[in-house]
């Protein structure tokens, strides 16, 4: 499961904009900005399930369900996601992630394929 302990955590190089700036004016990527969604979406949901040290064996719902309705995904995506086809990938990359053990950090590596899966077959 993604978002134990800190140094899961860490996104490479990168902090998320201060209060008050938007992750567009900070002048990011699109991948950057996903991946930092998804490093606040891993501390929040730590924070919020910090009597058991973050352990959720339902995390992917509560992901899907924060990105979609608190952050700005759906913006960045250019599109609202269906819940569950995010749910679904999530639980996916999670065992893709595992298996592989790519050299990247968690955050980046979703925040790639969350991307591509989502872009618009005229994109591609």
């Amino acid at each position: 499961m993604i978002g134990y302990g800190a140094s899961s955590l860490s996104a490479p190089g990168g902090q998320v904009p201060r209060t008050g700036q938007s992750r567009r004016e900070s002048g990011m990527n699109n991948q950057q900005q996903v991946s930092d969604l998804l490093h606040e979406a891993g501390e929040t949901h730590h924070r919020v399930y910090r009597i058991v040290d973050g352990a959720d064996d339902d995390w992917a719902s509560w992901y899907a369900d924060w990105l979609i309705n608190l952050s700005e995904l759906p913006a960045l995506l250019g599109a609202r996601p269906v819940r569950s086809e995010l749910v679904y990938l999530l639980v996916s990359l999670n065992k893709q992630y595992t298996a592989e053990q790519p050299g990247e950090p968690w955050e980046a590596f979703y925040a790639r394929r969350i991307i591509e899966h989502f872009q618009p077959a005229s994109q591609r």
